[in-house]
């Protein structure tokens, strides 16, 4: 009777160790919809298991409130609970957790290795926040909050020196490559390469370039025909459709590069964003981001409506027996039912059969039009700020 009784008190604890697995397993899920959907823009790695009478949280995020919850709510289902969530950013790194990209275009990968995917690109002078090291590698977030790793290529600092950093006179640019050197003479060393929308402080200025100083300390000289000083490019910047179209135009010609964000090769979604962003604008990353933001201007596919500027995209529709709509390409809306994109290089379609550029596959998975100008400083759309776009908060 006894060793029965104890049988049914030992399948009554598994029943309630099962349970309370799965109601810490839908704690953690919940929380991760709740604080962080995407993961290209929020960390949230968070496992449980139990260690006899120890419910064990382990993983990382980067959501303060989301780690907050899960172990609160865990707290209350266990008396027992060992945290060991690494709240990002790790502690292991001090107080040097910002950092400015020093190399022309910094490379993000999704994992501290070269072999893994390349996921995105920050041009040199991106103030970056710096979540977490791994050897020789950095996991960063950009100011479009997109997460990588790179190898190199950030210059650490503490919060005030990145502050400090960014008070100071800096110049964009403009040229789609350029080449910084030793002197104040193009037959001198080079120093670096540079690619549209890089940004570097200026020490001083000589009568045909400026003198510039790197993140990490180097000084160069480059040609005023490649560069402007930041605010008096704002200043001159113009907001029009008809100059984002002008401007998408010079990047003809470019390879597609999966994740690049430079001139020195694009995929679709970086191609937009540096158009953009050569005007003053920061977009989201990804196509299936940007989609989110700006104002409806086409379904139909007429473009009765539409005006260059504008943000086209495409994919796989919702329907019956796929309730989830897939954005996978976005271009650049040019005018008489032209668009300019990434696919191969950067090349021109058109939506009208009777073109001679005419997309048939594209026009085929048209989603949407957007429409960006008009609505700056609205969710997805940010205006790039005087001498810095990215205000340092923790």
């Amino acid at each position: 009777m006894r060793k029965k009784a104890l049988c049914c008190l030992f399948l009554i604890s598994i029943s309630l160790s099962m349970a309370q697995n799965k109601d810490i397993r839908e704690i953690i899920e919940s929380a991760r919809v709740k604080y962080a959907p995407d993961t290209r823009i929020e960390v949230f790695n968070i496992k449980s298991y139990r260690q006899k009478d120890t419910l064990i949280l382990k993983g990382e995020t980067t959501h303060s409130t989301a780690y907050d919850e899960v172990l609160s709510k865990a707290k209350k289902l266990s008396p027992r609970v060992k945290d060991s969530i690494r709240l990002l950013p790790d502690k292991k790194i001090g107080e040097k957790t910002w950092g400015i990209i020093y190399n022309s275009t910094g490379t993000m990968y999704r994992n501290p290795k070269h072999g893994t995917e390349i996921v995105s690109q920050a041009l040199l002078g991106t103030p970056v926040r710096i979540l977490d090291k791994r050897g020789s590698w950095r996991r960063i977030q950009t100011p479009d909050k997109y997460i990588g790793w790179v190898n190199g290529s950030v210059e650490p600092m503490t919060k005030a020196d990145l502050q400090e950093y960014l008070q100071q006179p800096t110049i964009i640019v403009t040229s789609l490559y350029a080449i910084s050197y030793e002197k104040p003479n193009a037959k001198s060393q080079s120093v670096s390469d540079l690619v549209a929308g890089d940004m570097l402080i200026v020490k001083d200025r000589k009568r045909k370039f400026h003198h510039v100083v790197y993140p990490d300390g180097r000084e160069a000289y480059v040609s005023k025909t490649d560069a402007q000083p930041f605010e008096k490019w704002m200043k001159n910047r113009l907001l029009t459709g008809e100059e984002i179209a002008e401007t998408a135009k010079r990047f003809m010609g470019i390879p597609y590069l999966w994740g690049g964000t430079s001139s020195k090769g694009l995929d679709c979604s970086g191609f937009t964003k540096l158009v953009y962003f050569m005007h003053g604008i920061i977009l989201a990353r990804d196509a299936s981001q940007q989609v989110l933001s700006g104002k409806l201007i086409d379904k139909k596919g007429d473009f009765e409506h539409a005006q260059p500027g504008d943000l086209v995209f495409f994919g796989t529709k919702a329907n019956a027996k796929n309730s989830i709509e897939r954005v996978a390409h976005v271009g650049i809306y040019i005018g008489n039912k032209r668009f300019i994109h990434a696919s191969d290089y950067i090349r021109i379609g058109s939506f009208d059969s009777t073109d001679p550029l005419y997309d048939e596959y594209n026009t085929k998975r048209y989603l949407r039009t957007k429409r960006i100008l008009g609505e700056i400083n609205t969710p997805g759309i940010e205006e790039i700020e005087k001498n810095a776009f990215y205000h340092p908060s923790e």
